[in-house]
């Protein structure tokens, strides 16, 4: 007769997210994960697999929680500009006040490995794309509403506000002083003037 399992799933994986967000792949190791999500070792392995296994699906679940919460965001837009500083400002509240700013799961995973793992490359560069694409779609209709500047391709404009969120999560985590994050985002804003 097969046994129940005694946790919840997703709680779990909910768990692997964040000890997997806060120390990296590479850093978080076996005994981690038995004392991080409170498993043993075979209940860990024999529901998600090897670690590697069990990173996928963390990975996977942060972009289903986080970064297509944010999609949506610009898909539903009734003004572009405003998304982005929003957006922006979201970044930038939540690591600015942090004692050990996390960054993203997403970007910090693309530093760290998807240079070596393809599978995980593939992951990131889709979740690239669908930001792209939203972002996109979004300043066009603001270029159509006339919301912001029609000057630059709206294609490079997503890419450049892609590079800028991204590169925004990196940079926190080395120098979370507020007056230099405002900066970036002023000018960052500016362009769609």
């Amino acid at each position: 007769m097969a046994r129940n399992k005694a946790f919840d799933e997703i709680e779990v994986l909910d768990k692997a997210v964040e000890l997997f967000w806060t120390k990296g792949y590479n850093t978080t190791s076996a005994n981690d994960l038995v004392d991080g999500l409170g498993l043993s070792r075979s209940s860990l392995y024999d529901t998600y697999g090897d670690k590697r296994s069990l990173f996928i699906k963390a990975l996977k679940r942060y972009k289903h929680e986080f970064a297509d919460a944010v999609i949506t965001m610009f898909q539903e837009t009734e003004n572009v500009k405003e998304t982005i500083s929003t957006v922006l400002q979201l970044i930038i509240d939540q690591d600015c006040h942090a004692v050990n700013p996390k960054g993203c799961f997403i970007v910090n995973t693309a530093t760290e490995l998807s240079g070596t793992d393809p599978e995980i490359a593939t992951i990131i560069d889709s979740n690239r794309q669908d930001f792209e694409n939203a972002i996109e779609n979004a300043l066009k209709l603001g270029q159509q509403k006339g919301q912001i500047s029609s000057k630059q391709d709206a294609k490079a404009l997503a890419r450049y506000f892609i590079n800028t969120f991204f590169g925004l999560r990196v940079s926190i985590k080395a120098n979370n002083n507020p007056k230099i994050l405002k900066d970036i985002m002023t000018v960052s804003l500016s362009i769609l003037d």
